[in-house]
């Protein structure tokens, strides 16, 4: 029954998978065409700043609800009230910041100042992002992956949508506006997936008093294991904030021009990494398939079971990976050509396809890990990895060698990140054998 859980969640996931990458594609395809390299360019330059703030903003509870449902212990619903008005306090917290920091952060740090309006529009589109991340949670570790994908495709589609019709009408106000409004589709398609999930909910759900109720031994719990969790994500995306941030400062200082920057920056960014990035799908279905699986197994001491599943969910992952990486080394111009209209990016293209291969199974991993009550685990896995992608960055950007400095560090983390936490998977499984 299990393993039919696992399989089918697995397949769910990745036609879900399949057609929001389709989406996202079209998304970068749109975007792409309609704001040219430089309106990706500074979109890119403020997507690592949204993806922290977001890690910041969630808090870790995604996961933990989702490892805690699974293990079916408690009173769900209790659970997620309880977790509310933290998060809440959270947000309203992170917010505040946002709207006092704004200006700083895209004149001094992002060094251009038309990222302002966009930095502003992520603080309105948070709170709901993190709400919609813990009700998906919550139906992930009770293995109904349906849900997820259905509001996960009526979000793009909505965001696909009014791309499609407000960029164009305010790029004609400058495409600072252009980049503000694609970051505040959000607002909607983060809406609409709130009530797709909502509708999901089972016809006899109630809430009682009791659930309502504050439950302060759930919340102890939950942040043990959302706090390791937050923080690995908040280190990976700190890195991820400090990049554009390291790249213009130190390749200003030596020489290159702010034109050549983001146009470089995101042809790598906009163009490459999403393609690299394409099975990704795949891979994360897998992993988010296999977290209520490995959660409940490993609670139970079914050590064999765990072992068979995470071995399965690895080689799938390369079964799907060795193929895409063959195809993007071979003929690295035809996606570009096909996606985006251009033949930038070949070379990158080609250098970091093999890389990325290690990066496919790395969810799985970090997944099992999550899975196992081992997040802290994964904290320093990332924080080791980042600490020497950055310094990479910094050392390399002074080289004059271009964005080349980004692919070398991008390339150093992904491996490290990988063969570490392979091997604490494998001595976990090995001593509770």
């Amino acid at each position: 029954m299990r393993k039919e859980k696992f399989i089918i969640s697995t397949i769910i996931l990745m036609i879900g998978g399949c057609l929001t990458k389709v989406l996202g594609m079209i998304i970068k395809i749109v975007m792409s065409r309609k704001m040219g390299p430089v309106g990706i360019g500074l979109y890119m330059l403020i997507l690592p700043t949204f993806s922290l703030f977001i890690g910041l903003a969630q808090f870790g509870f995604p996961v933990a609800i989702s490892k805690l449902v699974a293990e079916d212990t408690k009173n769900n619903k209790n659970l997620l009230f309880s977790l509310l008005p933290i998060s809440f306090l959270v947000n309203i917290l992170i917010i505040i910041f946002i709207i006092f920091f704004s200006p700083y952060l895209a004149n001094n740090l992002l060094h251009d100042s038309r990222s302002y309006y966009a930095l502003l529009a992520i603080a309105i589109v948070l709170p709901l992002t993190s709400l919609s991340g813990m009700l998906r949670s919550y139906f992930f570790g009770r293995q109904q992956m349906l849900p997820h994908v259905v509001s996960n495709v009526t979000e793009d589609i909505i965001r696909l949508i009014l791309i499609s019709i407000g960029v164009p009408f305010f790029l004609k106000y400058g495409l600072e506006f252009a980049v503000a409004f694609v970051v505040l589709t959000n607002i909607a398609s983060e809406l609409t997936s709130i009530l797709v999930l909502f509708f999901f909910l089972p016809k006899h759900f109630k809430i009682t008093k009791k659930d309502l109720s504050f439950n302060l031994v759930y919340v102890k719990e939950s942040l043990g294991i959302s706090v390791p969790s937050t923080t690995g994500r908040l280190i990976g995306s700190i890195g991820y904030f400090l990049e554009p941030i390291i790249i213009t400062s130190v390749l200003l200082a030596v020489g290159y021009s702010n034109s050549y920057i983001v146009r470089e920056y995101g042809i790598l960014s906009g163009y490459v990494m999403p393609l690299l990035l394409l099975p990704s799908f795949f891979t994360m279905a897998i992993s988010q398939a296999l977290l209520p699986i490995v959660s409940k197994a490993y609670s139970e001491k079914k050590i064999k079971y765990t072992k068979a599943k995470i071995k399965q969910a690895i080689f799938i992952c390369l079964l799907i990976g060795i193929p895409v990486t063959i195809l993007l080394i071979l003929f690295p111009h035809v996606p570009l050509k096909l996606v985006y209209n251009t033949k930038e990016g070949i070379t990158y293209l080609k250098v970091l396809a093999p890389v990325c291969l290690f990066q496919y199974i790395q969810a799985p991993l970090s997944s099992s890990l999550d899975a196992m009550g081992k997040s802290s685990i994964n904290m320093k896995a990332t924080f080791i990895g980042m600490l020497l992608r950055t310094t990479l960055l910094f050392l390399t950007s002074f080289l004059k060698i271009g964005l080349w400095s980004l692919v070398i560090a991008t390339t150093v983390n992904v491996l490290f990140t990988t063969f570490y936490s392979l091997k604490k998977v494998k001595h976990l499984l090995a001593n509770n054998t």
